[in-house]
Formats: C-alpha cells, sequence, structure tokens
C-alpha cells in the first residue's frame, strides 16, 4: 500500500548554496527528463513552483501501455498520490479541531470503541504515528485482499484483528490504518464520504480541479494513469482498489494541483497557522534539514506510483513530482532537480 522512503537518504544527494536562481535553467531540466525518458528510466510530471507561480513543468513516458499502443503522459495526468493524502487528511482533522467538533485529546473510543486500545488512544497520536495501531498493510493477506472492492464495515473489521504493536505514545511508528481511521473520523464529523469532505473543505475552496479522492480502480475516462516496472519492457502493476485507501493513501492529483495545495496550506488558506505548524513537524508532514535549509516533506508510494512534495518556507518553494514508474532512483532524480534549480553543478547521466 505505501513504500516510505528515508527523506534524509534522498536530501543528503542535494546540498546547495542559499540563494536561489536568478533564472532556471529549464533547457537543462529538459535534457534531464530527456535522458531519462529516453533511457527507460522513468515515467511521470514534475511541477516547481515558486510563490505560487509554476517555473516549470514536464511530463514524460505513457500513462497507458498496452502492448505497441502507447498513451503518452502530459502534465493533466493524474497519478494516485499515496501517503500524500495524509496531508489532506490531517489539514481536514485540524479544521474539525478550529470548527470545535473534535479536539486533538479526543480518544478513538469515542468514534471506534472496537479498535484495540480505542479508550487509549488520541487523535494527536494518530496524526503524529504513535498510536500503536497494528497497521493492517504488514498483515501477509493485506495484498491480495485489498485488489478488490472493500466497504468501510470490512476495513474495519480488518484492522481491528491486529493485535496493537506497542503502547499508545510510547514510540513513533509510520502507521497507514491509523490515517484511514482519521479519514473515517472526518467522514463521521463532516457527515459525508470524504470524497465529498474534501471537495467542500480543500479542493473546492482551492479551485484544485485535478485533485480528488479515488474510491476503486483507474478511470482513463478521468486521464488517470496507470503504474509499471521495468525489466526489457514496462509491465503493469497489479492496483490496489482505493477504496480500501480512505484517508491514507486514496487521493488522485496532478503536480501543478499539488503545489497549489502546500502553498495554500503555508499560507493559512485551510488552518491557522498554529496548526500549520503541528501538520509540519510530524501530524502530516516532516521537516528536513538540507545545508541551512528546513524544507518541509511528504512523500507517498502506492503499487508502482510515488509522490514527493517539498515545500521551502523561507523561498516560498513548492516542487511536486509524482512518477507512475521508479526505475531510477528518485533520490537522484531529485538531487539532479535540486542541483539544477540552484544552478549547481550537475552532470545529465548517460546511462551507458
Amino acid at each position: 500500500m505505501i513504500t516510505k522512503i528515508l527523506f534524509t537518504s534522498l536530501l543528503t544527494l542535494a546540498v546547495f548554496t542559499t540563494a536561489h536562481p536568478q533564472t532556471l535553467d529549464k533547457a537543462k531540466l529538459d535534457r534531464f527528463f530527456d535522458r531519462l525518458a529516453e533511457k527507460n528510466k522513468a515515467m511521470g510530471s514534475l511541477t516547481v513552483a515558486r510563490d505560487g507561480k509554476v517555473l516549470y513543468s514536464r511530463a514524460i513516458g505513457y500513462s497507458r501501455i498496452n502492448g505497441s499502443k502507447r498513451k503518452p503522459a502530459t502534465t493533466a495526468t493524474r497519478y494516485r498520490t499515496g501517503s500524500v493524502t495524509k496531508t489532506f487528511t490531517a489539514a481536514m482533522i485540524f479544521q474539525l479541531v478550529e470548527e470545535g467538533k473534535l479536539k486533538l485529546s479526543d480518544t478513538l473510543d469515542k468514534f471506534f470503541p472496537q479498535i484495540p486500545n480505542a479508550k487509549k488512544i488520541t487523535i494527536a497520536q494518530m496524526l503524529a504515528h504513535r498510536s500503536g495501531i497494528h497497521d493492517f498493510i504488514k498483515e501477509p493477506d493485506f495484498r491480495a485482499w485489498s485488489l478488490s472492492a472493500r466497504t468501510k464495515d470490512e476495513t474495519l473489521a480488518f484492522i481491528a484483528r491486529g493485535t496493537p504493536d506497542f503502547e499508545p505514545g510510547e514510540k513513533r511508528s509510520y502507521n497507514n490504518a491509523a490515517y484511514v481511521l482519521l479519514g473515517y473520523v472526518v467522514e463521521k464529523l463532516a457527515g459525508k464520504p470524504y470524497q465529498d469532505a474534501l471537495k467542500q473543505r480543500i479542493t473546492g475552496k482551492l479551485g484544485l480541479k485535478d485533485t480528488y479522492a479515488g474510491t476503486g480502480k483507474t478511470d482513463l475516462s478521468k486521464k488517470e494513469s496507470f503504474s509499471y516496472s521495468y525489466a526489457g519492457d514496462w509491465k503493469q502493476h497489479e492496483e490496489m482498489d482505493l477504496s480500501v485507501a480512505a484517508g491514507a493513501t486514496a487521493i488522485i492529483s496532478t503536480p501543478s494541483d499539488l503545489v497549489k495545495f502546500i502553498q495554500a496550506l503555508f499560507d493559512g488558506k485551510l488552518i491557522s497557522q498554529e496548526n500549520v505548524n503541528q501538520i509540519k513537524n510530524g501530524m502530516g508532514m516532516s521537516a528536513q534539514k538540507l545545508g541551512d535549509k528546513t524544507f518541509y516533506a511528504v512523500q507517498g508510494g502506492t503499487d508502482g506510483f510515488s509522490s514527493t512534495v517539498l515545500y521551502l518556507p523561507e523561498e516560498k518553494l513548492a516542487v511536486n513530482y509524482s512518477a507512475n514508474a521508479k526505475v531510477y532512483s528518485l533520490a537522484k532524480i531529485f538531487s539532479g532537480i535540486l542541483d539544477i534549480y540552484y544552478n549547481k553543478p550537475f552532470e545529465i547521466p548517460t546511462f551507458e
């Protein structure tokens, strides 16, 4: 369901100077992405924006491969974002807190008493990955189970059968099941399905026309992409049914929408700055030190998809790369993107 990349290893590959470039070398970024596409090293889409203005946008590869028929990806192609969904879910949870409908100290038994330790698990612990709820994706049968459509009751029962991994608050462990449950909390308090709450509370407000919560399989009529692996030729991945993913990994989007979302979040257009600070420090994103800069990052992966959002507040720099094929190292792709952005020496790989 999720492939989590450690940002520490990703970002240490790109150490750059403090000043942002006067002019972005778009031609060099094009050459880098041309090479990735030519050598079958990546498929996906990149957007770089500063202060809400798009500086660069590019798509490479294909959104659909069916034998010899190939549909090229465009900047309008929509990708599964994986755990980037969690930042949207966290924002809606904090909206409900600000509306007085929820407290971070509320315990899970108020909503789902069937979950083990529910009386001791707080909303804050769930947001911060400190709940101890057994993450259902660790179950041996999860993958096969997740390929079919599931009801909310079926998903709750699957999560509830797990023995807690540790006592609430005892430590931090990345947890998808907790965010699935947080998505259900949003539904209960908003009185509508997650996808409708998302539209009312975030995407409708910000005009994110290419962002929504998926509820099933890939829909080509909506410009959605399939995901692929490469071993001499492209092979399509199996698809998790997004009815299982809920508030953890269900959102589908484009890089241009995701940079708008992260900019709006940090600008305080969705929640208070106090609560933005909580999100960016472990309740939906994480702080990553890079040289003398502190980026805020969220990364998600599901099936063969990957989506990474980076935000640098002092420069209002937002970057998203959403991929439907991960062949060349994502860390090295981001190293190249940031080196080029900051006019650092960067040699485009030959892949010979």
